[in-house]
């Protein structure tokens, strides 16, 4: 057996602190070696006030320290006797352990608030404040992957590197105009000239272009200039622009569909269905004979904060069946098994006839 002299180092003083050891999830081991010669990006991101995160190319993990109940030594050989002698550096006891998380993504709607974009805005862009595509990179707590999916899923438009989200109305005119165009134009949704309906939206509608096409990209795959939409996202966008005026006063499930339809037309009305909106609406069965009323719900409004966001369903609904609460914790889970942790953590299950219902574990007052 090798024996070595285990010394303190000169420089143990200056050292003490400075050592992190950092236990990697399999799934990030494997993307480590993958890549010899060729290793992937890894940042630690986080302002002074938050928790830090690591992120690779594709996913956000917090990082956690844990107490050792060994202490761990970090020694390194000595330059005068590297094959007899190494030297003591630090003195480690803890471990930061690494755990998938959901992005931060939701700061965005804060930090977005006053740079809407809407119809005829280019004036405005002197005069209103500036949030760029690089500062959120460097702010917001989230992979590039998972950070341009977020601005995909939130309609937020970057135009000369800021970011703009569209407003609402403004996206449903243009959804609506594009699936005009479709017919006027007699073109396939599965293979739509890009150039030709851009060049519509610019000359006839004075839609800039750089909008035009970040919209198109949103709704659709964009292969060799043709677009192939992707009819469930229209669709589901433009129901969710007609529940947006339903928030206070509920509209009956007849009427809404009635303007769903009317509003993607006669081509892909066969298309409508109301499992499209799951997580932005709230169903109200009457128990009498009265009509079904939906109301604008939406996941999106709610407090990222797990606690809190269960104390915002509770105080909407004192009991969830299974199936009505889901669609609102997708943004706050990673995957079926955190959220059902959560479900564990935050309410209490009953089962009767109806299936399974969802109650809070504590009383709370509106």
């Amino acid at each position: 057996m090798t024996e070595l002299d285990l010394r303190l180092s000169p420089a143990t003083a200056q050292d003490t602190g400075s050592f992190k050891l950092l236990e990697l999830p399999p799934e990030l081991c494997q993307l480590i070696q993958s890549a010899p010669g060729n290793s992937p990006c890894l940042s630690i991101k986080g302002h002074p006030t938050e928790d830090a995160v690591l992120c690779t190319s594709e996913k956000t993990y917090t990082v956690r320290s844990v107490a050792l109940s060994n202490t761990v030594l970090v020694v390194t050989p000595s330059r005068s006797d590297p094959d007899g002698t190494v030297h003591i550096r630090d003195q480690l006891h803890e471990i930061l352990e690494l755990a998938p998380v959901v992005p931060k993504l939701h700061k965005l709607s804060v930090l977005l608030r006053d740079v809407e974009y809407d119809e005829g805005d280019e004036d405005r862009q002197g005069t209103m404040p500036r949030y760029s595509y690089d500062q959120a990179r460097g702010e917001i707590q989230a992979s590039e992957a998972e950070f341009c999916r977020g601005l995909k899923d939130r309609r937020i438009l970057v135009l000369d590197g800021q970011l703009r989200p569209i407003a609402p109305p403004h996206l449903s005119t243009i959804l609506e105009l594009l699936l005009n165009y479709l017919i006027s134009l007699s073109l396939s949704h599965q293979a739509a000239p890009i150039e030709e309906l851009v060049s519509a939206l610019a000359d006839e509608h004075e839609i800039p272009r750089a909008v035009s096409n970040q919209v198109i990209s949103w709704f659709g795959d964009v292969n060799e200039d043709l677009w192939k939409m992707d009819v469930d996202a229209v669709i589901r966008e433009l129901g969710v622009g007609i529940l947006r005026h339903h928030r206070h006063n509920p509209i009956s499930e007849n009427e809404f569909f009635k303007k769903w339809n009317k509003a993607v037309g006669d081509t892909f009305e066969s298309s409508v269905k109301l499992s499209l909106l799951s997580g932005n609406y709230l169903q109200n069965v009457p128990l009498t004979g009265e009509e079904v009323t939906l109301t604008y719900f939406p996941s999106s409004a709610l407090p990222f904060d797990p606690a809190a966001r269960f104390v915002e369903l509770f105080l909407t609904r004192q009991r969830w069946k299974h199936e009505e609460i889901e669609p609102f914790l997708l943004d706050i889970a990673v995957n079926t098994k955190e959220r059902d942790k959560l479900l564990l953590k935050h309410a209490r299950a009953l089962t009767d006839t109806g299936g399974v219902w969802y109650t809070a574990r504590v009383s709370y007052n509106s």
